[in-house]
C-alpha cells in the first residue's frame, strides 16, 4: 500500500476524503465542483477504481454507499514525493531543495519559516 499511485482527481478524491472522513459519492462530486467541473459518474468511476487500490473502503448507510480513506495521507505524500525526488532529482532531497531556492519565489515569511524548520533540525 506505501506505493499506492493516484491521478490528479483521485488525489482530489483522497484530499476530500481525508478532510471529511466519512462522506457519500454525491458530496465529494458537490465538494471537487467548487474547484472544477467534473461529472458525478466519473468520481463514482474513480471511486470504484481507489476500492480496487485499496486506497478506498465504503459502507452502506440506507442504500447510500459512504465512503472513507484506508490509507493516511501522511504515507502518500512521503511515498509520493520520495518517488518524485527518485525520478526528478537522482534520489537527492537537497536537490530538491536547491532547486526549490534558486527558482520559486518565497516571501520573507516563508523564508524564515525554512530557516526555522532548518534550525530545528539542527
Amino acid at each position: 500500500m506505501s506505493s499506492l499511485k493516484f491521478g490528479r482527481v483521485q488525489m482530489r478524491i483522497m484530499r476530500v476524503l481525508w478532510e471529511k472522513g466519512r462522506v457519500n459519492a454525491r458530496e465529494i462530486t458537490d465538494d471537487l465542483n467548487r474547484i472544477e467541473p467534473i461529472a458525478h459518474s466519473t468520481v463514482q468511476t474513480l471511486l470504484r477504481k481507489l476500492e480496487q487500490k485499496g486506497a478506498v473502503d465504503h459502507s452502506i448507510d440506507n442504500r447510500t454507499f459512504i465512503f472513507f480513506p484506508l490509507v493516511k495521507e501522511e504515507n502518500v505524500t512521503k511515498s509520493a514525493l520520495r518517488e518524485f525526488i527518485d525520478r526528478i532529482f537522482a534520489g537527492s532531497p537537497q536537490g530538491l531543495v536547491s532547486y526549490l531556492i534558486k527558482n520559486e519565489s518565497f516571501s520573507p515569511e516563508d523564508m524564515k519559516q525554512i530557516r526555522d524548520l532548518i534550525s530545528e533540525k539542527d
